[in-house]
C-alpha cells in the first residue's frame, strides 16, 4: 500500500445519527452533480486527498516516481538473479555501462506462460472476491457524505488459496516452486498489469465516476493519475477496486510467494534454512492478522483517505508482492543459516512487535465499538472529543483515544509495526548485504511520511480539537524519541 495494510490515525469513530447515516447510505441514489459543481465542493473540502498538489514540481515528482519505481523493482530482480543479491555489485555495473546498457543487457523478459498464469490467479481472485460468503462492514463516512458496505471476506480467499496451492503441491499437480521459476515473467505481467490498471482508474474517474462528489482534481493530469482521483472507484455495489486490489492479490501472495521460494531453496540447496523460516512465519502473523481484522482496515488511510490511483494500483499489484518477499526471494539463492541464540531472539523480537501491534490496534478498535465507555488498563479510558463537517455541511464529531498506548504517542502503533518489520530483515540479513533490508527502510521512510501526511489531514479535518490533542498526546511514534 502501504500499504497497503497499515495502521489508520488515532480517529478511533465518528458520530452520524440515524437519520444522517441513512442520508449517507442513499446518496449514491441522488442526481450527479456537474463537474464544475464537483471541484467546487472539492475545494471547501479539507480532508481526503489533498488537492493543492498539482505545481508542475509535485507533476515531475509523481512522474519521476512512476518512471522510476517500476526500474527499482527490475533492479532488485536483476540484482538478485545476476549478481547474487549483491547491490554494490549490480551498482558499480550500472554506473560503469550506463543504465541504458545496464538494462538492455539484463532485462526480464516477457513469458507467455507468466502472462497467462499472473491473468488466470488475478481472475481467480475475483472470483472469490465475489463468490465467497463474508461479513458485511461499514466503512467511515467519506467527505462526501457517502458510507458505504464492504464484504470482508479476505481471511476465507486466503485460506482456499493456500490450502490449494499445498494440496495441489502435495499430489504432485503442482510444482510448488512455480511461481520463484517463472519469476521473471511475472515480475513484467505484474508491471503492465499495474500501469493498466492505473489507466483503467484514471479513465472511470474522468467519465465513470462511481461517487462524483467524492473525486478531487488537482489540475494536474500527472498528478491526478498518480494520486488518483476516485475515493471509492467501483462496480456496482459488489466490487470495490479499492479493497480488492489492496487487499487481495498482492497480500494474499505475499505468503503464497513465500513458501513458492522455501521450495527453490530446497530444490536448489537440498536444505531449508531456519532463516527463511523465521522470515516467512512473521510474514505468515502479519498478513494473516490483517484478514482476520479486514473490518479494521476499512478504517485506516488507504481505505478511508487515498484516492485510487497509481500509488494504490500499481503499488498493490507490483511492488508490495515483489518488494515485500526480498527476504526470501534473497534467501533461496544465498542460503545463511543462524545460530539457535539469535534465531530465537529474532523470532520473540518479532512476535513481541507483532503484539505490541495487535494490542494498540485492540485498544482502538475497544474504544471507537464502546464509544469510549471501556476501560483501558484497568482504568477509563480518556476520550477527547473533535469535530469536523463533511461537504454538505453536516457536522459530525470524533473521539480521539488518549490513554492506555496511545497516551504514549499519536501512532504508536507504527512502533510495533517497525520492530516486526525490522525483525523479518534481520532473519535474512546476517549475510552482510544491504538488498534483505529494504523492506524496513521502505517502511521506516513509508511510515514517518504516512505520519507527516495524516497530521496534516487530521490538523484541517479537526483544527483547534487536533491542537489540542498535540498538547495532550506529545509523540508521534517513539516515546520520548519522535
Amino acid at each position: 500500500m502501504e500499504s497497503i495494510m497499515l495502521p489508520s490515525p488515532v480517529d478511533v469513530l465518528h458520530h452520524t445519527s440515524p437519520v444522517q447515516e441513512k442520508e449517507a447510505l442513499s446518496s449514491k441514489n441522488q442526481t450527479r452533480l456537474s463537474s464544475s459543481i464537483s471541484s467546487a465542493c472539492e475545494n471547501s473540502c479539507n480532508w481526503g486527498r489533498r488537492n493543492r498538489h498539482g505545481s508542475w514540481l509535485h507533476s515531475l515528482g509523481c512522474l519521476g516516481v512512476m518512471c522510476l519505481a517500476p526500474l527499482l523493482v527490475i533492479f532488485y530482480f536483476i540484482t538478485l538473479n545476476h549478481f547474487h543479491g549483491s547491490i554494490s555489485l549490480s551498482s558499480k555495473l550500472l554506473l560503469e555501462i550506463g543504465p541504458l546498457s545496464f538494462f538492455h543487457v539484463y532485462f526480464p523478459q516477457v513469458s507467455s506462460k507468466a502472462t497467462f498464469g499472473y491473468t488466470v490467479w488475478y481472475l481467480f481472485q475475483v472470483a472469490l472476491y465475489l463468490g465467497l460468503p463474508g461479513q458485511i462492514s461499514t466503512g467511515q463516512l467519506t467527505p462526501a457524505g457517502n458510507l458505504l458496505k464492504y464484504k470482508t471476506n479476505g481471511l476465507s480467499a486466503w485460506i482456499v488459496t493456500h490450502v490449494l496451492f499445498l494440496g495441489l503441491s502435495w499430489i504432485g499437480i503442482l510444482d510448488p516452486a512455480i511461481l520463484a521459476k517463472n519469476w521473471e515473467g511475472l515480475v513484467v505481467a505484474a508491471n503492465v498489469w499495474g500501469f493498466i490498471l492505473t489507466g483503467i482508474a484514471f479513465l472511470k474517474a474522468c467519465y465513470f465516476p462511481t461517487h462524483e462528489r467524492d473525486r478531487k482534481f488537482s489540475g494536474s493530469r500527472i498528478y491526478d493519475m498518480y494520486m488518483g482521483i476516485e475515493l471509492n472507484p467501483r462496480i456496482g455495489d459488489k466490487f470495490d477496486f479499492k479493497l480488492f486490489t489492496n487487499g487481495r492479490p498482492g497480500i494474499v501472495a505475499w505468503t503464497l510467494i513465500d513458501f513458492s521460494f522455501i521450495a527453490y531453496q530446497y530444490q536448489l540447496h537440498g536444505y531449508i534454512t531456519n532463516s527463511i523460516l523465521i522470515s516467512t512465519l512473521l510474514h505468515t502473523f502479519y498478513v494473516v492478522d490483517f484478514f482476520i481484522n479486514e473490518d479494521w482496515y476499512l478504517r485506516t488511510i488507504d481505505i478511508c483517505h487515498d484516492h485510487f490511483g497509481f500509488y494504490l494500483a500499481w503499488g498493490s499489484s507490483i511492488w508490495l508482492p515483489f518488494m515485500y518477499t526480498l527476504q526470501t526471494q534473497y534467501l533461496a539463492q544465498n542460503p545463511y543459516s543462524l545460530s539457535t541464540p539469535l534465531a530465537t531472539l529474532i523470532t520473540l523480537l518479532g512476535l513481541s512487535g507483532y503484539v505490541l501491534f495487535r494490542c494498540v490496534n485492540h485498544q482502538k478498535d475497544l474504544a471507537r465499538r464502546t464509544r469510549g465507555d471501556c476501560k483501558i488498563w484497568g482504568k477509563p479510558a480518556k476520550i477527547l472529543t473533535v469535530r469536523y463537517k463533511t461537504k454538505d455541511g453536516e457536522e459530525h464529531q470524533s473521539l480521539l483515544l488518549v490513554s492506555g498506548f496511545w497516551g504514549w504517542a499519536r501512532h504508536v502503533n507504527y512502533a510495533g509495526d517497525l520492530v516486526l518489520s525490522a525483525m523479518m530483515c534481520a532473519a535474512a540479513g546476517g549475510g552482510g548485504d544491504l538488498l534483505p533490508w529494504t523492506y524496513l527502510i521502505f517502511m521506516g521512510v513509508l511510515l514517518v511520511h504516512r505520519c507527516w501526511r495524516d497530521e496534516e489531514r487530521c490538523r484541517e479535518k479537526y483544527g483547534p480539537g487536533w491542537i489540542d490533542y498535540c498538547k495532550t498526546v506529545r509523540w508521534v511514534i517513539f516515546p520520548g524519541i519522535y
